[in-house]
Parts: C-alpha cells; sequence; structure tokens
C-alpha cells in the first residue's frame, strides 16, 4: 500500500532500489496508567494491527507480543476569528505489548541542563542584538525621519 514510485528495473547489477513504507507512528505519552511493557501509538486509519506489528519488527527490530488498536475522531474545535469550527483527523491509537521483563520509558525532555543552555543562548543573543541595534543607530545619528535603506 504505497503510492510512491519506484525506479524501473535495469539490466546489471547492484539494482539500487530501497522500498519505504508509506506510514508514520507517533510515540505519545499516555495519559493514564499503564503497565511497564506497553507503549502507545497514533498511527494513520490505513494501518492495521498486523502492519503495525510488522513495522516495529521489521523497520526497528523491536520484539511485538500483541498490538490492540482503537480507532478515534478527530476533535472539533472553534475558530474564534471567523466563528467556524475546524475538524482535525482521525486516527487510530495502538497500544503495543512488549515481551515480559522488557521495560518502555518514556524519555524525559524537559531536563535542567537544556533549560540552562537554552537561557544562556538567549542572553547571548539578546546581547549580540542589543550590539547590532547600537552600531545601527551609530550609523543613522543624523537622517531622523529617513529610510534606513535611503544613503548616500
Amino acid at each position: 500500500m504505497s503510492s510512491r514510485y519506484y525506479p524501473i528495473y535495469q539490466i546489471g547489477n547492484p539494482q539500487l532500489r530501497i522500498f519505504l513504507p508509506n506510514f508514520w507512528m507517533k510515540l505519545v505519552k499516555p495519559t493514564e496508567k499503564q503497565p511497564p511493557n506497553v507503549v502507545q501509538f497514533k498511527v494513520p486509519l490505513a494501518m492495521t494491527n498486523y502492519d503495525i506489528k510488522n513495522y516495529l519488527q521489521k523497520i526497528y527490530k523491536i520484539s511485538v507480543m500483541h498490538v490492540s488498536s482503537e480507532l478515534e475522531d478527530g476533535l472539533i474545535k472553534p475558530v474564534f476569528k471567523n466563528g467556524y469550527l475546524v475538524k482535525e483527523e482521525d486516527f487510530r491509537r495502538a497500544y503495543v505489548t512488549l515481551p515480559r521483563g522488557t521495560e518502555f520509558i518514556f524519555p524525559e525532555l524537559d531536563c535542567e541542563e537544556i533549560k540552562t543552555k537554552s537561557e544562556k543562548e538567549k542572553e547571548q543573543h539578546l546581547q549580540e542584538l542589543e550590539a547590532s541595534y547600537k552600531k545601527h543607530t551609530q550609523q543613522i545619528k543624523g537622517r531622523f525621519g529617513l529610510p534606513t535603506w535611503f544613503t548616500i
């Protein structure tokens, strides 16, 4: 079930063909408490449980014991400016059970190291902006009211 076009067969070796799936899977942090060997994904409606299992086994080499999925409707949200409703896409929520003894821990991305790095980068960026603004104002000192591109 792929909409990709592959190159036509040509005589000779090697055949440079790579077959990639036309699906995506999005890892979702569970809202409710789940066993440590259960992982939750958002997948397109066209994927079946068998497709999900094959996808994880063949591409990511993850051993999967069981897959169960359910269809979910996309949320309907109002657009306040225009007064009409917008519906998000429907999707399938898949619950993948890994073998006993394996444990999946959702990665924590709110590390303090990342926050401190981003704060330092923000401060450095602000200092660079202030320096460039001062330099710019020095250059256009006596030409108030004229655009910056209008120079001799």
